[in-house]
This record gives structure tokens, sequence and C-alpha cells, in this order.
């Protein structure tokens, strides 16, 4: 199989991640509940994998680095944590339900909220952010590049923003993290959100939130945290102030060994190799009669291609690359609804070809090749 799916998640892992698990479930205990090897080893191993996160983007507290299960359970933590129903909120078009839902909940609890528009590339104009603003707004919540064309937003420009108007910035990093520079201090990010499982390359069910200086959280969640356990509520410190239960040691693990792989590696040389794949593929599908490519190719992205066959189903279109080629895709809303509405293709759908960093040259050909088999039928 080739697999061209990494924008849901990475399949393949490095192997020091895959060997980190194995060796996790065989001599971690539970952080904080006992002072036996198995619990402060898990300990360890999870205070060193907030470091090492911190470092990577540009924290300066590891202890404001706290765990989740995914982006999803970060953005819901960080959304609901920080806003209300007095609220106004500016988010765009290019988002993810992730994002999306929470803020539709707020809206329905009294909140308003405002969306930067996308043009049928997909494109934002940053210069109507102004004209967005309310007395009452309080944050920024977007996505730093669309699971569906893989447009980037420019988040220096957007945190500035931000710091202007004295507003929070909440940022999804589901398909950067990993293969893009992100600096919370310099990008003046509030909370940054990610995911373990995509871009970082580590174990699914990890993910968390990078929470800078002076943003202050209301807990989530509460519950047992092995520490302060005569408190009736959830302790205030961070990171057990939004850490109520068991974490995902064994994932932990994996992604700590992941953010070795990825600092080894280089994000850059991460990034050039999944952009130049992007890029070889694009070039071959673009002039395809009868295929339409959607997106701004022109700038910085994600390395996502997202295109249609006339007007086949979406869903049909990766049957047959499944069925005929062996090509992993994915087709359909991807949950971007308001990103389908702009590009046009609600009833259609699209098809999604996400490039990694374990893809190589000789796929993305055959994916073109593929394409323009099916155009050509």
């Amino acid at each position: 199989m080739i697999y061209l799916d990494n924008a849901a998640t990475s399949l393949r892992k490095p192997d020091c991640v895959v060997q980190a698990v194995s060796e996790a479930l065989c001599s971690l205990g539970n952080v904080g509940r006992g002072v036996n090897a198995g619990s402060l080893s898990a300990a360890r191993v999870v205070y060193g994998t907030r470091e090492k996160l911190s470092a990577f983007f540009g924290g300066d507290d590891p202890s404001r680095v706290c765990f989740t299960c995914n982006s999803t359970e970060a953005l819901n933590i960080a959304i609901f944590g920080l806003l209300g129903p007095e609220d106004h909120i500016i988010s765009t078009d290019l988002e993810h339900n992730s994002v999306l839902r929470p803020l539709y909940r707020l809206e329905d609890r009294g909140a308003a909220l405002s969306f930067l528009a996308a043009d049928r590339r997909g494109c934002v104009d940053y210069d109507a952010l102004p004209g967005l603003l309310r007395p009452n707004t309080r944050a920024v919540v977007c996505t730093h590049a669309s699971n569906l064309t893989g447009n980037a937003l420019d988040i220096r420009r957007i945190g500035a923003f931000c710091r202007e108007h004295g507003l929070l910035f909440i940022l999804d990093a589901s398909q950067t993290a990993g293969s893009f520079p992100i600096h919370v201090a310099k990008d003046n990010i509030s909370v940054l959100c990610f995911t373990g499982h995509k871009g970082l390359m580590g174990p699914q069910g990890t993910g968390g939130l990078v929470i800078a200086p002076g943003v202050e959280i209301r807990p989530f969640k509460t519950g047992g945290t092995g520490v302060q356990s005569h408190l009736r509520a959830q302790p205030e410190a961070y990171p057990t102030r939004l850490e109520a239960g068991t974490l995902n040691g064994h994932g932990i693990a994996g992604l700590s060994a992941a953010v070795d792989f990825l600092r080894e590696t280089g994000i850059e040389n991460i990034h050039r190799h999944e952009t130049a794949l992007m890029r070889r593929f694009y070039e071959g599908v673009r002039a395809v009669p009868g295929v339409t490519v959607y997106g701004d190719f022109d700038r910085e992205r994600a390395p996502i291609v997202t295109l249609n066959v006339g007007d086949m189903d979406s869903g049909e279109v990766s049957d047959i690359l499944m069925e005929d080629f062996g090509i992993a895709v994915r087709s359909g809303a991807h949950c971007a609804p308001r990103m389908h509405a702009a590009l046009g293709t609600t009833v259609q759908g699209a098809v999604r070809f996400s490039f990694g960093y374990f893809n190589t040259a000789a796929e993305a050909d055959t994916a073109v090749r593929a394409i323009r088999s099916i155009a050509e039928e």
C-alpha cells in the first residue's frame, strides 16, 4: 500500500518511537501514584517530554505543557477554559470541526462568532480582520494550515494582530506541528494545541497544550492527580490543573522519542522533503484534463494536494485508487464544512493526498499516473 493520508495520521513511525512504546509498556508505572520504581520512571519520562516539547515549541516553562489525548481535547480545554457566553470570537473558514463545534456550542450559549472568509482558492484577506473587531472581542481561534487545501495562515501576522488588540490567540497546529517552525513567544500564541500522531510522528492518543505565561485556563475536567488529594477542587498549579486522571505514559514515551527524531533529523529537512513530494505530485496532476486542484500553491503550505476528477464522487475516486492502485487517500468532507462551502465542493467532496516524511518520489509519481488513468477513463 502507498499511504498518502498523513494529514489523518502518520502511519509509519520512526523505529525509535516503536521501541520507546514497547519498552514503556514493560516498565512504566503511574505518574504521581507512589514512589516505587515504576512510578518514578514514569514521572521522569513525562517530565522529560514536557521539557522537550516546551523547548521545541518555544515555551519557557515545562509545567505549562499539559498532555491530552489529541488536539481536539486540547482545543476544547482551551476554548471552554478561556472563553464564555459574553465573548465575541474571531475564527476562519479554514477550520476543522475540532475548532468549529466547540465554537458553535459557545455560540448556542450566547457567544458571538465572526469568520474570516475564504475565497474559491481557500485564501483569506488579512486586511478584513480589523473590521471583525467588536468591543467584546476576546480571542482569535484558528488553524495553522487547512487540513483540506493545505493552505497555511500567517500566524506571525495574526499573532501581531492579537497582541495589538489585547486578544487571546488559540492556535490549532494539528497539520503543522513537527514540520513547521512554531514559537509560542515569537508568534504571540496564547495557547498552542497540538496532536502527537501526525507531523510529530508519535503514537495516537497523545497531544497537548503549550500555554503562554499569564494565561490561566479553567479546568475542563476534575479528578485524581496523585497530588494534593485532600483538596475538594482541582489543584491550581499547572500541569495538574488540566491533567485529571491517568496520563497515557506509554504514548508519551513514544512522543518523547519522536521529538528526539525530529530534532536529530531537522524539521527544516522534513518540511523540505514533504514539500518537494507535494510539489512533484501537484505539477503532475494540475494540468490533467478534467482534474480540478484546490488551494493556493503560490505560498508556503502544508504538504497536501486536494482535487476532484470531473464530476465523479470523491468517494468513488478514493475507492478506485485503493482497489486498483493500492493508494490510500482521504475523500469526503474532511470535517471541514466551511472550507468545502468556500470551494464549492460540499456535495462532491474532494480527494486529499497528503505526504509524509517516509513517502518517496516514486510513490508520488505512481499517484500521478493513477490520477491520469482515472481521468482518461
